[in-house]
């Protein structure tokens, strides 16, 4: 094995494939003097943080339109599916001798393969980090829902101020917050926050279970639809549109490789990406019962939007504004995550053949200033985050999570591939395609029918 010196504190080592020809430098393992490798827990806890993110407040309106039992199956079968593709990835990779994801499509589809996938998840992660800051500018400083003014934390504390106003108060978290988290050159740094980060979500979940416990005693808990209501055949096809959620919810693949390559022992990836999904899958469970079993059919898109108002119960307005700081708090942590793997892959594609990002520190810093700078300015420009969100993970999202895992095991360069492995496959694209293709064609055909509906 070759090791290239760059000084006494840092090095880095060429992967086994192809030892004696220029490599692509996310072909690189980084090494670091001092780092005994990342621990099991922390490992778990920051892919946790990668798969729950936005999605987790969309999946009670997703389990209200396919009804309560399908809705719980289908969340339990994206878990189980995402294990399927995470687990081709990884056991792909090392027949190819890869340390990336991109790696290991380009074996498989050569450097246009490789590029595709970079882009989707450069448009993935974007699409998702400037998701989260219009929902943290949201929770702090309000947002207009139907011509109807949700007034954020900060304004119903203090009052209407220009310390107070959205773009402030942005620029404020970014400062203060993101610049400092998004500065680690190791995930595993971001472990703590991370741990937090879950602590939160699971906060959440205990909150909205309380609420719903205290009103099933008194009585003020209805009957949830358990199946789909089918009045005609949009309502069908617009089942299909709650696919693309689902996959969203789960996707963490453009960071298995960064969290696998600083582990102590790689072979406890398998063990960390079951335990990750058992839990964000209890999580998604928990979260998506108690808020059907709470709002029932008034289970808004974005089921933060329903801790806006009277609960039923004593201290009300409190517990909505813990829940909406918590939620908050937990996407400002799982920013920097997210946003660890949208600057490695945005670099291997514009710097292909440079030595690895996070020994450049002039490359590493402009690349970040830039990213962010653009997050943020799209934070305070697009005016509608959801239709955006579903489009995003109606194709991105879903070739990054499943198309792109089906079609290295449908490849199967090494021959290594099983039947189970092929038969998942097939069910992925099947379900990745058709689904996908629904839902942009709903979501454009409800974009049209509401502009002619306006207009007329």
């Amino acid at each position: 094995m070759t090791v290239v010196s760059l000084s006494s504190e840092r090095k880095f080592r060429r992967s086994p494939r192809n030892p004696l020809l220029p490599q692509k430098h996310d072909d690189y393992e980084p090494l670091e003097v001092g780092f005994n490798g990342a621990s099991f827990s922390g490992a778990v806890f920051n892919l946790s943080t990668t798969i729950v993110g936005a999605g987790i407040m969309a999946l009670p309106a997703t389990v209200k339109q396919l009804g309560l039992i399908p809705g719980l199956m289908m969340i339990i079968l994206g878990a189980m599916l995402t294990e399927s593709s995470v687990d081709m990835i990884l056991r792909f990779s090392k027949a190819a001798k890869s340390t990336t994801y991109s790696g290991v499509v380009s074996d498989a589809f050569g450097g246009g393969g490789r590029t595709l996938l970079q882009l989707g998840i450069i448009v993935n992660n974007l699409g998702m980090l400037i998701v989260y800051m219009i929902i943290i500018g949201d929770v702090l400083a309000g947002t207009w829902s139907d011509g109807v003014r949700h007034s954020g934390v900060m304004e119903e504390w203090f009052g209407r101020h220009w310390w107070t106003s959205r773009s402030f108060l942005l620029l404020l978290t970014t400062l203060l917050v993101f610049a400092p988290l998004i500065s680690f050159k190791r995930v595993d740094s971001l472990r703590y926050t991370s741990a937090l980060s879950v602590g939160l979500a699971i906060v959440f979940v205990a909150i909205t279970a309380g609420v719903v416990a205290i009103k099933l005693m008194e009585g003020g808990i209805g009957m949830p639809r358990l199946m789909p209501e089918l009045n005609n055949q949009a309502s069908f096809w617009k089942l299909f549109t709650t696919v693309p959620i689902l996959v969203t919810a789960y996707i963490c693949h453009h960071n298995v490789h960064p969290i696998e390559n600083e582990l102590r022992d790689t072979a406890q990836m398998k063990s960390i990406v079951r335990t990750s999904l058992t839990l964000c899958s209890s999580v998604y469970v928990a979260t998506s019962l108690f808020g059907i079993l709470l709002f029932g059919d008034q289970t808004l898109d974005d089921v933060l939007a329903n801790f806006d108002g009277d609960l039923g119960i004593p201290y009300s307005s409190l517990l909505d504004d813990v829940v909406r700081i918590s939620y908050g708090v937990h996407l400002m942590l799982v920013f920097p995550i997210v946003f660890f793997s949208l600057r490695l892959n945005l670099d291997c594609l514009l710097f292909p053949y440079a030595i690895p990002i996070a020994y450049d520190n002039r490359r590493f810093f402009s690349l970040t200033a830039a990213l962010m700078g653009f997050i943020f300015v799209g934070a305070n420009f697009v005016p509608d985050i959801w239709d955006a969100f579903q489009f995003t993970g109606a194709t991105a999202t879903v070739s990054v999570g499943f198309i792109f895992p089906a079609a290295i095991a449908l490849k199967d360069t090494h021959c290594i591939a099983t039947k189970s492995d092929r038969l998942k496959s097939w069910v992925m694209i099947s379900l990745a395609v058709s689904s996908s293709t629904v839902a942009i064609c709903s979501d454009i055909y409800s974009i049209f029918n509401f502009d002619s509906g306006v207009g007329s």
